[in-house]
C-alpha cells in the first residue's frame, strides 16, 4: 500500500492531511493509499490566537479532524529524514514513505546568550502562552516588558495592556518595522490610547528577578519579560535541501515539490507568492500551502492531476486589544479598516481559522476550498472580499 507521511500537526500539516484525503477520494473508493500524520501533540494549536487571555481555547483535538477522514496520527517527534531511502525516524521508529510532506512549522529564536534568558516568557507555543498567563493571572497591576514591536509583539503588548502596564522595546527606530508605514499611524494611536510606553532603538540586555536591563543603560521593573523577536523554520529543512532562504525555508515549485518524492508546506516552504514576494510564515499562507501540498503528494501516487499553488490576495489583520484592530490589503499594507471595524474582522478571522470537526464531508469540502473568504466593511469602493 502506498504511503503518504506528513510531518507536523499545525495548520499546514493538518490541511496537508485533509488535502491528501481529498485526492484519495477523488481517485475513487478503491484508492489504496495510507496517510499518516506525525506530530507529538494531540491538539492542533491555533497559534495566531495565543496572545489571547485564555490560550487553552486556542486548540482543537486532532482526532476530531483526522479520524473522520481516515488519517492515522502517530504521536511522535521526527528527528531524522532520509530522502535517499525514503524513511523518517520518529522517537526511534523508522517509518517508510512513498511521498513525504514536510510541514514542521517554525520556532521562535530564543536568545540563549542573554543573561537571565531562562526567565523569558513567550507566546510562541501553547505551553509558553499558558506559562505567561498563569504567571500573571492573579496579579492586579503588573508591569510587562515586551521585546519586539513586530506582529506578535504588538498583539502581545496590546493584550497585556488591558490589565497592566506595558513597555514595548525594539531595536528598530519605529514600531512595526516589518509591517511598513501603511498601518503605523493606527498602531501608534492604539498604543497611545492603551498607555503602552515605547523604547525604540533599544533592546533587553539582561533579565533579572522582577527587572530588566536595557541597552540604553536603564533598568526597569518587569513582572514578566516577553520575547517575540525572530522566527526560523524547523531544522528538519536542512535534512532535505542544502539551499535554504534566510528563514531556513526550502525552495519549492508551483506544485510545492522540493524533491521528486518530497513536498513542503507552511512555514518550512519558500513558495513564490508572485514575481517579487515569497509567502509569509503565517496562518493565511500555511493553510492553502497545506491543502495543495498534501493533495499533490497523494495525487502524485494516484494519477490525479495536481493543483497549482495560487495564493489569494495578501492581507494582514492586527489585534490591538481594547483599542480595536487594523486590517490592511496588499504588500504595501494599505489600511482598509481600523478601530472597531478592524477588531470585528480580526474576530471573524480567528473564528474562520478553526477547522471543521467530526464531519468528513465538511472537512474535505474545506480542503477543496484553498482560500477562505471573509466579508468585511470596506472603506472605499475598491475594496474586495479578502481571503485566507
Amino acid at each position: 500500500m502506498a504511503h503518504v507521511v506528513i510531518i507536523g500537526g499545525g495548520f499546514a500539516g493538518v490541511w496537508s492531511a485533509a488535502g491528501a484525503a481529498l485526492a484519495r477520494r477523488r481517485a475513487g473508493g478503491a484508492a489504496d493509499l495510507r496517510i499518516t500524520l506525525i506530530a507529538p501533540n494531540e491538539h492542533l494549536v491555533l497559534r495566531p490566537r495565543l496572545y489571547e487571555p485564555e490560550p487553552d481555547l486556542a486548540k482543537v483535538e486532532l482526532r476530531r479532524i483526522l479520524g473522520p477522514i481516515g488519517v492515522d496520527h502517530l504521536r511522535a517527534s521526527v528527528t531524522e529524514i532520509d530522502t535517499g531511502h525514503r524513511t523518517v525516524v520518529a522517537d526511534g521508529m523508522k517509518i517508510g514513505y512513498d511521498r513525504l510532506v514536510l510541514a514542521a512549522g517554525s520556532r521562535l529564536i530564543r536568545p540563549h546568550d542573554l543573561p537571565g534568558a531562562e526567565r523569558l516568557f513567550d507566546i510562541d507555543t501553547l505551553d509558553g502562552a499558558r506559562r505567561l498567563t498563569d504567571h500573571l493571572r492573579h496579579r492586579e497591576d503588573y508591569t510587562a516588558v515586551v521585546v519586539g514591536a513586530g506582529f506578535a509583539g504588538l498583539e502581545a503588548a496590546t493584550a497585556l495592556a488591558t490589565r497592566g502596564r506595558v513597555l514595548l522595546v525594539d531595536r528598530s527606530q519605529v514600531v512595526g518595522h516589518q509591517l511598513g508605514p501603511g498601518p503605523r499611524t493606527e498602531i501608534e494611536a492604539a498604543l497611545d490610547e492603551l498607555g503602552v510606553e515605547r523604547r525604540l532603538g533599544t533592546t533587553v540586555t539582561e533579565v533579572g528577578d522582577g527587572c530588566a536591563a536595557l541597552s540604553d543603560g536603564t533598568e526597569v521593573e518587569a513582572d514578566a519579560v516577553v520575547w517575540s523577536v525572530g522566527m526560523r523554520a524547523s531544522d528538519l529543512t536542512r535534512q532535505i535541501h542544502d539551499e535554504l532562504d534566510h528563514l531556513g525555508r526550502i525552495p519549492v515549485d508551483r506544485w510545492l515539490r522540493a524533491l521528486p518524492e518530497v513536498f513542503v508546506a507552511g512555514d518550512t516552504a519558500a513558495a513564490a507568492f508572485d514575481a517579487e514576494h515569497t509567502v509569509m510564515q503565517a496562518c493565511q499562507h500555511a493553510t492553502p500551502l497545506g491543502k495543495v501540498a498534501g493533495y499533490n503528494a497523494a495525487a502524485d501516487l494516484l494519477g490525479v492531476p495536481p493543483r497549482d499553488f495560487t495564493p489569494g490576495p495578501y492581507v494582514t489583520c492586527l489585534d490591538l486589544g481594547a483599542a480595536g484592530g487594523v486590517f490592511t490589503r496588499g504588500w504595501d499594507r494599505r489600511v482598509m479598516a481600523s478601530g472597531d471595524d478592524g477588531k470585528e474582522i480580526k474576530v471573524r478571522i480567528n473564528q474562520a481559522i478553526h477547522p471543521p470537526v467530526d464531519d468528513a464531508e465538511k472537512i474535505l469540502a474545506a480542503a477543496d476550498r484553498v482560500h477562505i473568504e471573509l466579508p468585511f466593511f470596506p472603506r472605499d469602493e475598491e475594496a474586495t472580499t479578502p481571503t485566507l
